[in-house]
């Protein structure tokens, strides 16, 4: 096929996307439109007659259904022609329990979904471990059990007994700008459920720019892990914020290979690369940051490790403050922030261009309150913008208004 046709045939593919539309009282008799919406189930599910390049719109509200309380995903795209998943422009869009995302999901893009579980968490269960029979709250989150190539964009997930698990049977997938918090549960022996629990072998799973912080000791914010029979090999894991609670983890009882993690931001969070196994094959950890935590690599026959800024707790922290500002390759108008506030300031200067330019109105949230008040709105006056900060870090979520 000639190039001029290959980009006609492209330009009516898009031209032929349709939008579908699904919402709380949907039903699956319905036509689909947005004043007649389906139900939520049978459209994850692949019942509906969405196509490759479609778009399933969820409109505002929750999406709630016991006592199996995970929606299934089954939806089929190509690379050229994604299904995309996400709510109707401007809407909150809440799935109180969870999805699975099943095969032959592929080339599915699911973004912009809040992911919770209502029910609270005990005050007390009597029986420690993974899996205690004592605790029955929906287990909720993100589960990927089969999909290929798919993507998982700017998801708010908490409240679920743990955020992300992603098997190696899910493969070429990325984790892109999700924001992870108040995950997980109490138990005797320990604190239970992590931001990601994920295992991979074949094709590579990228786990980028997203924010991760966890509830209770005992429970990581990266937990790339697994037994000697399980795998743990070919990841990219990079620009992403881990702060407060959970040790940032990539390793297990089987030797890895091909392990990235590069440009990371961590405070009061350390970095394990190797767990237990004989010996890995190898890895690259570069130009990342770790403050009141340690790095270790562990049992690498080849291991790059350039650049990284390591400070204990107690160690000498470098003059003035460091602020990183990562923006969205997926939203123009949002921004992941790191701050580290070496002097203590009330306020950092924060260089924001081009991401702001002047006369750009912005609201500045707390990654744990995003549907909340925001902590600062305002407009930009030049190349900076002063952001209030309490103690040595801080992080948080940056919308430009369109």
């Amino acid at each position: 096929m000639s190039r001029p046709l290959a980009i006609i045939v492209a330009l009516a593919a898009v031209a032929n996307a349709a939008e579908w539309y699904v919402g709380p009282e949907g039903k699956r008799t319905n036509a689909g439109s947005k004043d007649a919406p389906w139900d939520i189930e049978s459209a994850l599910d692949g019942k509906q007659k969405l196509a490759p390049g479609d778009t399933l719109c969820l409109l505002a509200g929750t999406y709630k259904r016991r006592p199996k309380e995970q929606f299934d995903v089954r939806l089929v795209g190509t690379e050229e022609q994604p299904v995309h998943v996400r709510p109707t422009p401007g809407a909150r869009a809440t799935i109180d329990g969870g999805l699975a995302v099943q095969a032959p999901s592929a080339h599915v893009w699911i973004r912009d979904l809040e992911i919770m579980v209502s029910e609270p968490n005990p005050e007390k269960i009597e029986t420690g471990g993974s899996h205690p029979k004592d605790f029955d709250r929906p287990w909720g989150g993100l589960n990927m059990f089969g999909g290929k190539n798919c993507k998982y964009i700017h998801l708010a997930i908490h409240d679920c007994r743990q955020g992300i698990s992603c098997w190696k049977s899910e493969t070429d997938c990325e984790i892109y700008g999700c924001v992870i918090y108040n995950n997980g549960w109490l138990a005797p022996d320990r604190g239970h459920g992590h931001c990601i629990y994920t295992q991979n072998k074949d094709g590579i799973k990228t786990i980028a720019n997203c924010i991760l912080t966890c509830r209770y000791n005992g429970t990581y914010t990266m937990h790339a892990y697994g037994s000697s029979r399980a795998d743990v090999d070919n990841y990219l894991i990079t620009v992403n914020i881990a702060y407060g609670l959970g040790t940032f983890l990539v390793g297990g009882g089987k030797p890895s290979h091909n392990i990235r993690v590069l440009g990371n931001y961590l405070h009061n969070v350390s970095m394990q690369i190797g767990y237990n196994a004989p010996e890995n094959e190898d890895c690259e950890v570069r130009d990342n940051v770790i403050v009141n935590g340690g790095l270790s690599i562990n049992k690498y026959k080849k291991a790059v490790n350039e650049g990284n800024l390591v400070l204990a707790k107690g160690a000498k922290r470098p003059a003035g403050a460091k602020a990183v500002l990562i923006p969205s390759k997926h939203n123009p108008a949002r921004a992941h922030l790191a701050i580290y506030n070496w002097d203590g300031a009330t306020e950092v200067q924060v260089p924001v261009a081009p991401f702001l330019k002047p006369g750009d109105a912005f609201r500045l949230y707390d990654p744990k309150d995003l549907f909340g008040k925001p902590v600062l709105e305002g407009k930009c006056g030049g190349e900076n913008i002063s952001v209030p900060v309490s103690g040595e870090f801080a992080a948080f979520v940056i919308f430009k208004e369109k």
